[in-house]
Order: C-alpha cells, then structure tokens, then sequence
C-alpha cells in the first residue's frame, strides 16, 4: 500500500529536478536565434573549399614523391643494366649453363653477368 503524501513528493522531486537543468548556471539560457543573412553557410561552404584545396595540394605533393622515387629507381636499374651489359661472358659458360641448371639462355646470361662471368659463383647461385 502507497501513502498519498508519498506519491506526491515523488512526483515533486521530479518537479525540482527538471527545474534544476533548465536553470543551469554552466550553460547560460538560449537566446532565441536570428538568420544572419547566410554567414554561417558561407562560412560552411569555404571551410569546405579550404579543406579541398588542402587535400589536393597533399595529393599533389605525394604524387610528385613517389614519381620522383620511381625515376631514381628506374635510373638506378638502367645504370645497373648498363654495368651488366659490359661483362663479358664466355659462350660455353653459358651453355654450360643452360644445359646444366636446364635454364633459358637469358636466365643463364643474367646470371652470369651478375657474378661477373665467374660460372661457379652464378652455378652456386642458381642451385641456391
């Protein structure tokens, strides 16, 4: 069994809560809101540029990173092949070779030529 005087404290205190956060003195009351002719959209809109200018420029400058890394890869590989191409190998190490590890003639070559035409060192190599 509920008292009645019980029942109407409970749904006083409610009362007073709510009463209570509406008047917080943290936040100070809402003053009713005026359209200000658009500034605030337009302040949205150049934000909104900004951070895309800001992204592209970043893209930009990744882009120019990473070819500018290709490009000393890709010459380091040129001035690499160009190294090789003046080895002079030996054509029966080569088909010795070919033969031997059963390899394309390529392969063979380019194997010699990366242990500068020594045919154990490039044999050691490919059983490896």
């Amino acid at each position: 069994l509920r008292r009645r005087g019980e029942d109407m404290a409970t749904e006083g205190d409610v009362e007073l809560e709510l009463e209570t956060e509406t008047s917080c003195p943290e936040r100070p009351p809402e003053k009713p809101r005026k359209h200000d002719s658009g500034a605030a959209d337009l302040e949205r809109v150049t934000d909104y540029a900004e951070e895309k200018e800001i992204q592209s420029s970043n893209l930009e400058t990744a882009m120019s990173v990473i070819g500018d890394r290709r490009s000393r890869e890709q010459k380091a590989r040129q001035e690499r092949e160009k190294e090789l191409a003046k080895v002079t190998i030996k054509k029966e190490d080569l088909e010795l070779i070919m033969s031997e590890m059963e390899i394309s003639r390529a392969a063979a070559e380019r194997s010699l030529r990366e242990h500068m035409g020594n045919v154990v060192e490039a044999l050691i190599a490919l059983t490896n």
